[in-house]
């Protein structure tokens, strides 16, 4: 091998270690800024009538026939 290709060689290791240190120091800014600044939860545009405490009619026709059993009570943080 003559001068150039190792040179070649060495500039190629060194840009691909460059790059590996940028990716993952983006990943880890993201993941960290996602952890400390978590994205609110979009509802869903039939449950935005729908205050904490309200309780909903749940189906399950698994279940025997009980009256007030069951119910789902909704709580939003």
């Amino acid at each position: 091998m003559n001068n150039f290709t190792v040179l070649l060689y060495l500039v190629m290791f060194a840009a691909v270690v460059g790059m590996t240190f940028a990716f993952m120091y983006t990943s880890m800014r993201a993941t960290l800024d996602e952890f400390y600044n978590p994205s609110k939860r979009k509802i869903h545009p039939e449950m935005k009538d729908v205050k904490t405490g309200d309780e909903l009619l749940v189906f399950n026709a698994n279940q025997d026939d009980e009256d007030d059993e069951g119910d789902v009570i909704i709580i939003r943080k």
